[in-house]
């Protein structure tokens, strides 16, 4: 791969797809061969997040893929942060510090407060030789698809390709990958160019005339068919990152957190390289697909 910089972003069907798991499994295998790389979620809605340097506060998902970089977890990687206070409430973390808690008061700004930080991304991004962006929810919503900034219109700003994340364990793959893409415009289904089906539980070969089909329908590459595989990584809702709980405690047994964490994210790596086609994935970065 050449060393200008590249930008891939991973999307799903639905909210609970596997993107954030995804995400960190490839800046983990991007960081093993060798490559300077970050994570970046522009928009993230969790009630899990960490609080790292300087007291700043960002979603947890990205502190573990910035630390599967090899990083340090920096507030750039997750300039806006919402936090579900129930009820319809929600406080607004904007650049790791609290902004507001009035919901209304996000959706008539967010795409003015949003500018402010993408200077940041592309003053941070080129520091780098990838950067995996990860999206939120579905990206074709079409109630707030036109003011979405963290799914295809982020895609579109930095040139990013995109990478589809189908949950197969919720039944309706199929339909939920075509739906996906027929609701996309035409520059946005430019820019997707691969699938990757998720959570399987089975023996692959019942598949392959549903993924035939799909490449056929879509003209998109099946990158590969991920099993259903305990991974004790956090996900946006996850516990993995309180160290001081007993169940923290066990699941480490002899070995200190750090250690088991790396244990871990050892483990997605080799599950993605065996699953997936990382060769056609970096040919993707590349601009050759």
């Amino acid at each position: 791969m050449n060393n200008k910089h590249k930008n891939i972003i991973i999307l799903g069907t639905s909210s609970g797809a596997g993107k954030s798991i995804i995400t960190t499994g490839l800046c983990r295998i991007f960081y093993k061969d060798g490559y300077k790389v970050a994570p970046f979620k522009a928009q993230n809605m969790s009630r899990n997040f960490a609080v790292i340097k300087d007291n700043k506060k960002i979603a947890i998902s990205q502190v573990l893929q910035g630390v599967a970089c090899g990083l340090e977890p920096e507030p750039w990687m997750n300039p806006i942060l919402l936090l579900p206070k129930g009820e319809g409430n929600i406080d607004i973390i904007l650049g790791g510090e609290e902004f507001s808690h009035s919901t209304g008061e996000w959706y008539s700004k967010n795409k003015t407060l949003f500018k402010r930080y993408l200077s940041e991304y592309y003053e941070n991004a080129k520091k780098f030789e990838i950067c995996v962006l990860e999206g939120a929810g579905s990206p074709v919503e079409i109630n707030i698809k036109e003011n979405d900034i963290v799914n295809m219109n982020m895609a579109k700003m930095v040139g990013a390709k995109a990478i589809l994340v189908a949950d197969i364990d919720r039944g309706g793959v199929f339909a939920s990958i075509l739906g996906t893409y027929m609701l996309l415009d035409e520059e946005e289904k430019k820019l997707l160019k691969g699938i990757v089906i998720n959570k399987f539980r089975g023996k692959k070969d019942i598949l392959q005339k549903g993924i035939d089909e799909i490449e056929k329908l879509t003209g998109v590459k099946v990158l590969g068919v991920v099993p259903y595989e305990m991974i004790d990584i956090e996900d946006e809702d996850g516990l993995i990152s309180k160290r001081d709980t007993e169940d923290i405690k066990k699941r480490c047994g002899d070995k200190s957190f750090e250690e088991y964490r790396e244990e871990q994210f050892d483990k997605l790596e080799n599950l993605l390289r065996e699953n997936l086609d990382i060769d056609y994935i970096y040919k993707i970065l590349d601009g050759e697909r």
